[in-house]
């Protein structure tokens, strides 16, 4: 017998952790891996549900034939995304299974002719159809841009697993533990957070129309293609999409700051003491020293936001600006922001952070604080000014 997991009845997990990967897309750093999740379903037809990044392939084709039964093959690779870390091995995977018909809705299919000169075999699905395995009826689900143009769910009404593709997903490898009622749930959660605001968070609206048109679906599993299996408390994930991709936030702050040379990081320090005093916690980054997928997760879920940092050739100091890029790219919103700058000779991080709050209406919370050079005892006091105001609209 496999000792692979079963995630339900005729259905096993045939993923792979990668602990090898830096940098997930280049970008974003895995201090605890990543999962590429790919699910065997067995009936009297057996489907590949999602497979595997390409370098990683003899781990997966050795846990598929663990689970084939004797003089069986794999008769359908159901794609329910088509980025190159779930579908690397798919030329491999033709190869090893020449029989295998390949399904998908429009856009994947046009999307395999791009990535891999070929759509032959394949089948195309739209929104609701089935397929059916014999004892398995797999349903297909359309999800568009959650996070790309071809993204669909697929779900096995015999089993009550919805297999979600790259939503619900997170961060971090499952050798830990596959399933939520096997891991660490705090470090879960973050990695979790982190997954959904570097790689989702744009697509919020898309989001939360998926998980509008889920109402009906009556899962009682959510196997996404990264992270965490969910069978104890599967309506979890959809509800910590569903808050972040409304971006509904908590009444606590964040702190970001750059300084060269630790002027504008006293001005930041009497913001955080002024929050404190206040009652809050504020959480607090270097923006040159912490990686910006650590701060982005952190401001997602929290109102109140203070940005500092010194002019930089008449611009904003280089990490602040890549920040707030990204914070632009994803559409950051309802939020209430502060904003302390410096500058030595000439001027201009505040307009900038000013500018970057008027393109995403956010609020700003007086007053702004634009100190030449050291900063004096009444710039610190304005500070704390600051701190103290955006208490009390947080405290609203």
């Amino acid at each position: 017998m496999t000792k692979l997991p079963r995630v339900a009845s005729d259905t096993f997990w045939v993923g792979v952790n990668d602990h090898e990967t830096d940098l997930f897309e280049a970008l974003w750093p895995l201090p605890y891996g990543v999962s590429y999740n790919a699910y065997l379903v067995v009936g009297e037809k057996i489907a590949l549900i999602d497979a595997v990044k390409g370098h990683f392939l003899p781990e997966h084709l050795r846990k598929i034939r663990e689970v084939l039964p004797p003089g069986r093959s794999v008769d359908y690779l159901i794609i329910n995304h088509m980025e190159p870390d779930h579908t690397g091995a798919l030329e491999v995977l033709r190869s090893v299974f020449p029989g295998m018909t390949i399904i998908g809705n429009n856009k994947t299919l046009g999307m395999l002719e791009a990535f891999y000169g070929s759509s032959s075999s394949c089948r195309q699905v739209q929104d609701g159809d089935l397929l059916d395995l014999g004892t398995h009826k797999l349903q297909f689900h359309l999800t568009p841009m959650v996070h790309w143009p071809e993204t669909m769910m697929t779900y096995d009404g015999a089993t009550g697993v919805l297999f979600s593709g790259d939503a619900f997903g997170g961060f971090g490898a499952v050798d830990e533990g596959l399933f939520d009622d096997e891991v660490n749930l705090e470090k879960m959660h973050k990695e979790m957070l982190r997954y959904f605001t570097n790689i989702v968070a744009r697509y919020g609206q898309m989001v939360l129309k998926a998980i509008d048109k889920l109402r009906q679906v009556p899962f009682t599993v959510v196997a996404p293609t990264h992270g965490t299996v969910w069978r104890r408390d599967p309506s979890m994930p959809v509800r910590l999409y569903g808050r972040w991709s409304a971006q509904e936030c908590d009444p606590a702050v964040v702190v970001a700051y750059g300084s060269m040379y630790g002027n504008t990081y006293r001005l930041a320090e009497a913001v955080t003491r002024g929050l404190t005093e206040h009652g809050f916690r504020p959480l607090v980054h270097d923006v040159a020293r912490t990686h910006a997928s650590e701060v982005i997760a952190d401001i997602w879920p929290r109102k109140g936001l203070i940005l500092a940092c010194p002019t930089y050739n008449t611009g904003l100091f280089p990490p602040m600006e890549a920040l707030l890029a990204f914070l632009e790219n994803k559409l950051l919103k309802h939020r209430l922001v502060g904003f302390v700058t410096s500058y030595a000779w000439a001027g201009g991080a505040r307009k900038t952070l000013e500018d970057f709050a008027h393109r995403l209406s956010l609020e700003v919370v007086e007053p702004v604080v634009d100190v030449k050079g050291a900063g004096t005892p009444q710039d610190l006091a304005q500070c704390r000014l600051l701190a103290s105001n955006l208490a009390e609209r947080l405290s609203q």
